[in-house]
């Protein structure tokens, strides 16, 4: 969750990167400054494409876990022979199969970590590659609704913020919609 948090934060400042400028100009003397806000989280966790990567990183998480129940399997089969057989082992034996044991033990514990990464890598990859598109749809909602700025409601700290301001569901329905139209193509 941290690690998302993060990702968010860092995202968010993405989404204020350079084309942010272009519509982020100063209101005319007397005009109302115009601030929206947006919850890139639930845009994550609702839109049809955060709920794709979701469900694709899950799959592959659910991949790794049945080879590590097999790794585990494994090592407890082997524990277990060097507990009931160990004794009429002699000691070279008994030795050999105590330093395969732990040869395999290190292996399932660096494949575990090797996962780890492998699955936090394309967290990120997915994660990214979703607030690239999100990137352009917050500017062209602010630049058509004449909005002067607009903020990610976690990262930005926002204290108060009316639900009139909130244009994460236009977001995400947006986003869907443009999403549905690339795959039409």
């Amino acid at each position: 969750m941290r690690r998302l948090r993060s990702a968010l934060i860092l995202g968010a400042a993405a989404l204020a990167a350079p084309g942010a400028a272009a519509w982020a100009q100063a209101p005319a003397p007397g005009a109302a400054v115009r601030v929206a806000l947006i919850d890139v989280q639930r845009v994550l966790a609702r839109s049809a494409a955060g709920v794709a990567a979701r469900e694709q990183l899950e799959r592959e998480r659910a991949t790794m876990q049945r080879e590590m129940d097999a790794k585990r399997k494994e090592l407890e089969t082997l524990r277990d022979e060097l507990e009931k057989k160990g004794p009429l082992m002699t000691a070279e034996a008994r030795r050999e199969r105590q330093d395969a044991f732990e040869r395999k033990r290190r292996d399932a514990a660096r494949l575990a970590d090797d996962f780890q990464k492998e699955l936090e890598k394309k967290e990120q990859q997915l994660l990214q590659k979703v607030l690239q598109n999100l990137s352009g749809i917050i500017e062209r909602l602010g630049k058509e609704r004449g909005y002067h700025m607009i903020v990610e409601r976690r990262g930005a700290m926002v204290l108060y913020a009316s639900t009139e301001a909130d244009l994460t569901d236009e977001v995400i329905r947006a986003y869907d919609q443009q999403a549905g139209a690339k795959g039409k193509k």
